[in-house]
């Protein structure tokens, strides 16, 4: 299973064609997987109303957020997949710096930061959008030695361990609520195609159809033995601390 969901860069903003469209449109394919990332963001929108997709990309997760009922700004720089967005009624913007501070309740960014070359200064904006008590969902392709040439193709400046994506989060001043492995059978997958990597970066829709129906379904069970060691993915569920709420806590201690 590929990981080219989303996406955004954060050095070339709002000109810079997406070179991964190609497997954008295939991955929309994967209906079980896609169907599992949009219940993924909804569960974790909890309350929210205002909700950021930060790296929306074609839209194949904003549509059915926004449908759920969440007011969605997608954050996309490609031009043209920011058209198809807007020409599809949602609210956009090029760049994460056109968001007032403190203006969401929640973000999610799927499969995005691996895109990004200072990821944590893409942290720290999505940390200034959100409200205290505000909620980031961050989902993104784990383990370097994954590396191919699919995340060459399409844009991947790394690949992500469980314990140091937890600590840039925090750094950018975020407390984890959550984190964990994702498709645990999706790594062997990965590392398969590692092995037998044709060098071209394609996702062969055939094989992306017959994983998604038969394999990932199986892999999602497994996930709540296998999560904590490995998988093809890693999510974080994170909070921006309130900080009036914690400073009346610390008040009340030392009455």
């Amino acid at each position: 299973m590929a990981e080219t969901g989303d996406r955004t860069d954060r050095g070339a903003v709002g000109n810079d064609p997406y070179t991964g469209v190609e497997n954008l449109e295939v991955m929309a394919e994967a209906v079980n997987y896609n169907r599992y990332l949009v219940d993924l963001v909804i569960a974790g929108a909890a309350k929210a109303s205002r909700v950021i997709d930060f790296g929306a990309g074609a839209g194949t997760f904003a549509r059915p957020v926004a449908a759920a009922g969440l007011a969605l700004t997608c954050v996309e720089p490609d031009d043209r997949l920011r058209g198809i967005l807007a020409r599809d009624g949602l609210d956009t913007a090029a760049d994460i710096t056109e968001v007032p501070a403190g203006s969401a309740d929640y973000v999610y960014t799927l499969n995005v930061l691996e895109h990004i070359e200072d990821d944590l200064a893409a942290l720290e904006e999505l940390s200034r959008v959100l409200r205290p008590g505000g909620r980031l969902l961050v989902y993104v392709p784990a383990f370097q030695i994954l590396f191919t040439s699919m995340d060459r193709r399409v844009g991947h400046h790394r690949r992500y361990r469980l314990k140091p994506l937890q600590q840039k989060i925090r750094a950018a001043g975020f407390s984890v609520r959550r984190a964990a492995y994702a498709d645990s059978l999706g790594f062997g997958a990965a590392l398969a195609y590692r092995v037998i990597d044709p060098g071209d970066g394609r996702v062969n829709s055939a094989g992306l159809k017959l994983y998604d129906r038969y394999v990932f379904p199986l892999s999602r069970r497994l996930d709540r033995l296998l999560g904590r060691w490995f998988g093809k993915n890693v999510l974080v569920l994170a909070e921006k601390p309130d900080r009036a709420a914690v400073t009346v806590v610390n008040r009340s201690q030392d009455d």
